[in-house]
């Protein structure tokens, strides 16, 4: 929506008066770019070891319907995706300073990850949406030298999956 709005002068020392006329855009083209910034924002912090909510963001834009679902699925995903390369980015050269207190993940939560890994190897990386062991994983992939191609193909899958499958549910019960 682009809004109007008018402004009159008057020149003191010539006693004539002007108009003119500004045109804002405001409205919806901004509030839906807003939501979008949030919920990439929302998906990228939830995937990094920063706690965030990026299902409830979604729920919620969902419920809004001021975008299509394949819009809001593609900037969860990608938000998401892109946080957890950062995770793997960590993982794979921030590794020597695991030992100090400001590194994002604890040595519990690390060695949890290791054994999952350890265990299933790569297809791990599907439980990388999973609460408390999904984040720390994709570090994990990082620290153990997962090749970059491989993680984010299946770190994609497994987001994305989740993604559409919260979707799906919510527009059915919705």
């Amino acid at each position: 929506m682009i809004t109007p709005i008018s402004k009159t002068t008057e020149a003191r020392d010539t006693g004539t008066t002007s108009s003119s006329t500004i045109y804002i855009a405001a409205g919806p083209r901004a509030t839906d770019m807003l939501g979008l910034f949030g919920m990439f924002s929302a998906a990228f912090l939830a995937a990094t070891l920063i706690p965030a909510q990026s299902e409830a963001v979604l729920v919620g834009l969902l419920w809004a319907k001021a975008h299509s679902v394949w819009l809001l699925l593609l900037v969860a995903t990608t938000g998401n995706v892109i946080g957890a390369a950062v995770n793997w980015v960590l993982g794979r050269y921030l590794s020597h300073f695991a030992d100090r207190r400001w590194f994002p993940v604890s040595a519990s939560k690390m060695e949890r990850a290791s054994g999952w890994y350890r265990k299933w190897g790569f297809w791990s990386l599907l439980g990388s949406w999973l609460p408390i062991v999904g984040d720390p994983l994709t570090l994990v992939a990082g620290l153990l030298k997962e090749p970059f191609w491989r993680f984010l193909l299946i770190v994609t899958v497994a987001k994305g999956g989740r993604y559409l499958v919260l979707a799906i549910v919510t527009l059915k019960y919705a």
